[in-house]
Formats: structure tokens, C-alpha cells, sequence
């Protein structure tokens, strides 16, 4: 391998898509051993699912509006975070997270914007700012939108300091490197870790593109639906009932034309018959036949209407 290619290799990162415990704590993510025991404790709850990201009541909002913010001093409050944030757009939501028994800042929090340009643009420009004199760092929530993620109380989460001895890698703080070894493709597909993108790893300083919404199946199937009654209420005139009534007249309308056609050709060949037979008769029996006829009575205009 060239120095230059190296080099590249070197600068070259990517970011974790899904959550795999094993492979948060990996610097390159191909390893396919825990590295401490916290690694270990959530790969049981990953394994059991004994996490549930939609089980906190507390957490609410847009997840595509909202940022994780990180590093807090302890003695920011929420006026001075939303007074900090506000810079770089209008804020729908903030909470602050607190231990449940002391009320004390755990030093992270979450902060929902009015839109996603708002939030984009605090993602891009917060990140390393000082609040109360500390360095903070700026992520999306992946709590909500990455499959299998484990929080860090469970041993998963990601970054965090050298000095705690559990790095966690894949996040925007400490993205995954280009691995310079070769990629044990097999054992991580064994243990269904993701692999690396190999051809499509980016540069330590590109922004990573914000998460993208997905449509639902429910909503796909609602939309199918919607556009297969509009095109049924189009082409039925409006109404199914009136689409019913429209059949059963056509139904009959074919009936009374077929019986009409039955009884025209039954009359039609009466006719013939009667004609022949005329033909056939001598002058007497015609002269006779025609007098006969001729007597015979016909409605007129007034007998039309007579009661």
C-alpha cells in the first residue's frame, strides 16, 4: 500500500447506522470480542431486548427535530441551555436530564427544535461551543431512530471519555476509522455485526447527513387505499349505491333487449308463414281475407285516451 492511499485510509471514518454493542467498542468496528464488561451488559439487554427506546413517558417530541446535547456543566440549568440554543432557531421542547433521587444535572440533554432546518443548523454550529464554560458536543438523537441502540447506563451509548475506560465508537464525537487490517467478513456476519462500507467511507470533516424519515407501512397502505376509493368514487359517479343502480338498469335493459330480439324473430317468422300462406291461396280466398281485414277495427287518436 502507497503512503498516499494510507494517508487517506487514515483520515478516512464512517458512522454506525444500527447499534451493535460489540462493534460500538471497536475503534475500526471489526471487532468481534466485548472489550470491557459493560460491553458484555448490553449485549445481554441487546440480546434479551431488555431495552426499550419508546418506554420512557419522558421522552417525547420529534426525534428528526432533535439534538442530544452532551458534556454539560452540572450547574447549567434549562434557562441557561435554551438561552444557549435558541441562537440557532426556535425551540418546541427542551429537558434537561436529572438524577431521579438528587434532582442533580447528569450533564446531557435533549433539545427539540420548530423544524429540521433549525435543528440541522445547530448541529452543524454548536457542536464545541462553550456553555457555563464547558465544551459541549452535539449529536442527533440516536435514541430514538437507531435500531438496536443501548443507552449508556446499560454499557452501550457512544463517545465518552478516555479516562472512564469505555470508549464507545460510531457517533459523531468518535466516529468508527477505515480499518487497516484486513476485515474478518465472515465472523461479523456470523455474529450479525454490520460491516464496514468499504468504497464509501468519508472524510473526518464531512458533516454527516441528517437522519432520514421513513414512511411507515401503515401510512403507505392508507394512501393505496385513499387512491383506490378516489379512483372507485370517480368512476362510479360518486357513489357506490348509484355504481349498483347503474348495473342492475344495464342488467335489465339487456334482458328487455334480448326478449324484445326473441320476440321479434318469433314474429317475424309468423309473418313469413302467414304470407306464404296468402301466396298459396286462390283469388276467392284472397278477396275474402282482404274484406275481413279491412273491417277490422283500428285505434284512433281519441281511443288512445279513453278511459
Amino acid at each position: 500500500m502507497s503512503s498516499s492511499s494510507s494517508n487517506n485510509k487514515v483520515s478516512s471514518v464512517f458512522y454506525a447506522e444500527t447499534y451493535h454493542p460489540i462493534q460500538a467498542g471497536s475503534i475500526d468496528g471489526t471487532d468481534t470480542l466485548p472489550h470491557d464488561n459493560a460491553i458484555y451488559r448490553a449485549l445481554i439487554c441487546s440480546n434479551a431486548a431488555l431495552y426499550d427506546p419508546f418506554g420512557d413517558p419522558k421522552v417525547i417530541g420529534d426525534p428528526y427535530c432533535t439534538l442530544f446535547v452532551g458534556r454539560l456543566s452540572h450547574l447549567t440549568t434549562e434557562d441557561t441551555l435554551r438561552q444557549a440554543m435558541s441562537q440557532y432557531g426556535k425551540i418546541k421542547n427542551l429537558r434537561l436530564v436529572r438524577h431521579i433521587v438528587t434532582g442533580a444535572s447528569r450533564g446531557y440533554a435533549f433539545v427539540e427544535f420548530e423544524t429540521e432546518k433549525e435543528m440541522f443548523q445547530a448541529y452543524k454550529d454548536a457542536h464545541h461551543t462553550y456553555i457555563d464554560d464547558s465544551e459541549i458536543i452535539v449529536d442527533y438523537n440516536k435514541q430514538r431512530f437507531m435500531p438496536g441502540w443501548i443507552p449508556r447506563r446499560l454499557g452501550g451509548g457512544l463517545s465518552g471519555k478516555k479516562e472512564s475506560g469505555q470508549l464507545r465508537f460510531g457517533g459523531r464525537e468518535k466516529p468508527f476509522r477505515a480499518p487497516l487490517r484486513p476485515i474478518p467478513w465472515d465472523e461479523l456476519k456470523r455474529l450479525g455485526i454490520p460491516t464496514p462500507p468499504e468504497g464509501r467511507y468519508m472524510s473526518r470533516y464531512q458533516i454527516p447527513s441528517p437522519p432520514r424519515r421513513k414512511k411507515r407501512s401503515s401510512d403507505t397502505e392508507e394512501a393505496h387505499e385513499h387512491e383506490k376509493r378516489s379512483e372507485s368514487s370517480h368512476s362510479f359517479g360518486g357513489d357506490r349505491s348509484m355504481y349498483y343502480e347503474d348495473r342492475i338498469q344495464k342488467t335489465h335493459k339487456e334482458s328487455s333487449r334480448h326478449s324484445y330480439r326473441h320476440e321479434k324473430r318469433g314474429s317475424s317468422s309468423k309473418v313469413l308463414s302467414e304470407e306464404r300462406a296468402y301466396i298459396n291461396m286462390d283469388r276467392d280466398e284472397r278477396s275474402s281475407r282482404d274484406l275481413h281485414r279491412h273491417d277490422r277495427w283500428s285505434p284512433s287518436g281519441d281511443d288512445l285516451y279513453r278511459d
